[in-house]
């Protein structure tokens, strides 16, 4: 889960600078938000960081049940 939640956390790093950097140019298609509406970037951040822990949770569980002396044993 460390791993899915590091690579979620840079994907949201660069998706907020991308969506900073390009918000003044996209300002005259947004209805009732502004550009740089700190809620907004917070909510979505937080989604995809949730959905991120979501998404990795029933692997790492899964994982986590395996007994690691028959994992190398290779059977």
């Amino acid at each position: 889960m460390r791993g899915s939640l590091a690579v979620g956390t840079v994907g949201v790093a660069v998706g907020l600078a991308a969506a900073a950097a390009v918000g003044r140019g996209l300002s005259s298609l947004l209805y009732g938000v502004g550009p740089y509406d700190a809620a907004t970037f917070a909510a979505v951040a937080g989604s995809v960081l949730a959905a991120t822990s979501v998404a990795s949770l029933l692997p790492a569980r899964r994982v986590a049940r395996v007994d690691p002396l028959m994992v190398l044993k290779g059977d």
